[in-house]
C-alpha cells in the first residue's frame, strides 16, 4: 500500500478508470438492457386497446321481427356501424328463414341464431304446475303486471340464470342486452365495452325503476336465507359500506324497497353471472319456485344480487345514452349532449317519475 502513497500520478490513472466505467456501463445499458426489460408504455396501450369479447344479446320471437329491426337500426346507426359487434339472437321456438334473412342485413357484424333448450325455457321436474297455475290465478285477481302468463315466467328466469349459459355466448366475456320496440337517442363515439373493461366496471345500467311488490313477497328473504346459509359465499361479498345494498333496502336489510335496474337495457361482465357465488344463489332461488309460484322478475333477481355481491366502483351509469322503454324515458338533461341526442330532455324519469329508483342509487352510492 505504500506505492499508492508516494506515486504522484495514482489519482490520475484512478479517476481515468473510473470515467472508462462509467462509459461503458452507459454502453451496455443502452445496448443490452432496452431489448430484455419490459415497456410499461407497450403493456398499457395493450391494455386500453385489446379488443373485447363482446356481444349483443337479443331474446325475441318470430312475430317481434318489425319491433327487433327497428332497434338494430338505431344501435347500427347510433353505435355499431363503428364497431362491428356481433348479435346473438335466442328464441324458445326455431327462426323462421325471413328472420333471419332480415335482420342479417341490418348490419355488417356477424349474426348468430339461436334455441333453447327445455333446461333453459320449461317447467323444472320440482314445479308444482298445478300450484303455479293456482298463484297465477290469484295474481290475477290482484291486477298484477303478467299475473297469469307463463311465458313472461320463463322469460324471467331464462334471463336470471340461463341466457349466459347458452353456448352462443361462450366466446364472449360482455354483453349488451337489446329488446324490440325500443328506442336509442345519442350517438355513442366511444366502445362501450372497452370502457367497461379498462374501468374495472361489472354492471352498467340507465333506468332504475321501481318493483311492484306483489311480484316479489319473499324473493328478499329468500336471498337473505341462502346469505345465512352459506357463510362461505356471503363472506366474499363486500361489506355494506363498500357494496351498494343501500340501493335494495331502506331498513338496514329488514325487506327489499323494490329498486332495480331496469335489465332491458344492460350492458355488464358475463363473468359475474358465471361467477360460482351468483351460480350458487340462483340454483338456491331456483329450487325455492318463486319464478313460477310468484312472478320474480329477472330485474330484482339481478339487481339485489349485483348489489350485494359487486364494490360500488364496479357499477355505471350510462347517462349519454338516452333510451325508451314502453311509457319510460332517460334522456341525458346536461347541455352538451343537445347535439348528440334527438330526445327531449324534459321527457326525463331520471328524478320526477313515481317509478324512479335513481334518488336512491345515487345516494346508496355517496
Amino acid at each position: 500500500m505504500k506505492w499508492l502513497k508516494s506515486n504522484k500520478t495514482t489519482p490520475l490513472v484512478l479517476l481515468t478508470a473510473g470515467i472508462i466505467l462509467v462509459i461503458l456501463s452507459i454502453r451496455t445499458f443502452f445496448t443490452i438492457d432496452y431489448a430484455t426489460r419490459p415497456t410499461t408504455t407497450g403493456m398499457s396501450a395493450i391494455t386500453n386497446d385489446a379488443p373485447v369479447k363482446a356481444c349483443f344479446v337479443v331474446l325475441v320471437r318470430n312475430s317481434e321481427l318489425d319491433g327487433i329491426a327497428s332497434t338494430i337500426e338505431q344501435i347500427e346507426r347510433t353505435f355499431n356501424s363503428k364497431f362491428e359487434y356481433p348479435y346473438v339472437f335466442l328464441n324458445d321456438d326455431e327462426f323462421t328463414p325471413e328472420f333471419i334473412e332480415k335482420t342479417t342485413a341490418l348490419t355488417k357484424s356477424v349474426t348468430k341464431y339461436g334455441k333453447l333448450d327445455h333446461q333453459m325455457w320449461g317447467y323444472p321436474d320440482y314445479i308444482n304446475q298445478t300450484y303455479a297455475a293456482e298463484c297465477r290465478n290469484e295474481m290475477a285477481k290482484s291486477n298484477i303486471p303478467y299475473a297469469d302468463s307463463e311465458s313472461y315466467r320463463h322469460m324471467c328466469r331464462f334471463q336470471s340464470g340461463f341466457f349466459f349459459r347458452h353456448p352462443l355466448l361462450d366466446e364472449f366475456d360482455y354483453y349488451w342486452r337489446i329488446e324490440p320496440y325500443v328506442d336509442y337517442y345519442c350517438d355513442i363515439d366511444y366502445d362501450v365495452f372497452k370502457f367497461m373493461r379498462n374501468n374495472g366496471k361489472k354492471y352498467g345500467f340507465n333506468i332504475a325503476f321501481r318493483e311492484f311488490l306483489g311480484t316479489v313477497p319473499t324473493l328478499w328473504d329468500t336471498v337473505m336465507d341462502f346469505r345465512t346459509k352459506n357463510p362461505d359465499v356471503s363472506s366474499r361479498w363486500p361489506n355494506k359500506k363498500n357494496s351498494l345494498v343501500n340501493f335494495v333496502t331502506d331498513n338496514n336489510g329488514a325487506s327489499y324497497n323494490g329498486c332495480h335496474f331496469w335489465t332491458n337495457f344492460e350492458i355488464a361482465s358475463l363473468d359475474l353471472w358465471r361467477s360460482n357465488d351468483y351460480l350458487k344463489l340462483f340454483h338456491y332461488l331456483d329450487q325455492k319456485g318463486g319464478f313460477f309460484y310468484e312472478r320474480w322478475g329477472d330485474a330484482p333477481v339481478h339487481s339485489i344480487a349485483a348489489s350485494l355481491m359487486l364494490r360500488k366502483d364496479e357499477f355505471h351509469f350510462f347517462n349519454d345514452i338516452g333510451y325508451r322503454h314502453s311509457a319510460y324515458t332517460h334522456c341525458p338533461t346536461e347541455p352538451e349532449f343537445r347535439d348528440k341526442c334527438s330526445c327531449n330532455p324534459e321527457v326525463n324519469m331520471d328524478f320526477n317519475d313515481p317509478m324512479t329508483c335513481y334518488p336512491e342509487f345515487l345516494k346508496a352510492l355517496n
